[in-house]
């Protein structure tokens, strides 16, 4: 045919460039989950609305809470500032919700 009488590496190397076409088009089907470049607006929620993190306590204002998430930091707790419907809490694990309710209680 092509190259002679024996064209299998030939075959071989094309089937190779196929498969790599392929997993090409798969890749960037699976990962172009987000087409839009453009940050959705930010949603507020309720206090339920966060998941695994409970409310370990409710500051007055985002710099109060900005504080109090430092101290649970240095402590060593994981802890989230976030702005609910009902004003800024911080929010914590479930099974740091004692230890962070008590530092900042002391």
């Amino acid at each position: 045919m092509l190259g002679g009488i024996n064209n299998s590496l030939f075959l071989i190397s094309l089937s190779g460039f196929l498969v790599v076409a392929v997993m090409i088009v798969i890749l960037k089907w699976a990962f172009s989950g987000n087409k839009s470049v453009i940050e959705r607006e930010k949603r507020i929620g309720n206090e339920d609305e966060y998941g695994l993190l409970k409310v370990a306590h409710s500051p007055k204002n985002h710099i109060e809470g900005e504080m109090l998430r430092q101290k649970l930091l240095s402590v060593g707790i994981k802890a989230t500032l976030s702005q609910t419907k009902n004003g800024p809490k911080i929010l914590v694990f479930e099974k740091d919700l004692k230890i962070a309710k008590a530092t900042l209680n002391s």
